[in-house]
């Protein structure tokens, strides 16, 4: 199985390949239309649509991840504190050490409960910024296929004919950006 970095790569890699389609498209004259090659467009939609799941199988699987490791660290947590009291009730079955014993059996607890409060929300922490990265990854997949989306829609919209044109017009992409909402591409 790829790693993360390839999977983003590949979509990255396909959406670049679309980009080079419709920039090496044949220009139509006077506008900012281009004439497409429509199966290596809808290979590369075909494609992208393959590459996007993994994507987000990868997210479920670093969320899933994410929860072991909380998980793990609470079970750690529980058995450190089962420990400390364990042996804070050994101490205070003994007379002569009670109230060392309760002592150290709170100084115990307190460190427990700071060390796994600091696992827990390391491996929180852990989980968030993956699931940022991952989250902008997906946003730029996602805003380059809408794109790609827009371009095939304007691709198959019936053009605009006047009453003096009387061949027929080619199907064509526009390449001016819709505003979308969308970041910018980098």
């Amino acid at each position: 199985m790829p790693e993360p970095k390839e999977r983003a790569t590949d979509i990255i890699f396909l959406v670049e390949r679309l980009e080079s389609l419709v920039a090496t498209g044949k220009k139509l004259p006077l506008t900012n239309n281009v004439v497409l090659e429509q199966a290596a467009v809808l290979e590369l939609i075909d494609q992208l649509r393959v590459a996007v799941p993994d994507e987000v199988r990868q997210a479920r699987r670093i969320t899933e991840e994410a929860t072991r490791i909380t998980e793990r660290a609470r079970e750690e947590g529980d058995a450190v504190i089962a420990r400390a009291q364990e042996q804070a009730a050994r101490m205070l079955e003994e007379r002569e050490l009670v109230k060392l014993a309760q002592q150290r059996a709170e100084e115990i607890i307190d460190t427990v409960t700071r060390e796994a409060a600091e696992i827990r929300r390391g491996a929180d922490e852990y989980a968030a910024g993956v699931l940022i990265r991952l989250e902008g990854e997906c946003i730029k997949a996602l805003t380059s296929i809408k794109r790609g989306i827009d371009m095939l829609d304007e691709h198959h919209r019936p053009p605009r004919a006047t009453a003096d044109e009387t061949a027929a017009v080619p199907v064509v992409a526009d390449l001016a950006p819709e505003p979308t909402g969308a970041a910018p591409r980098q």
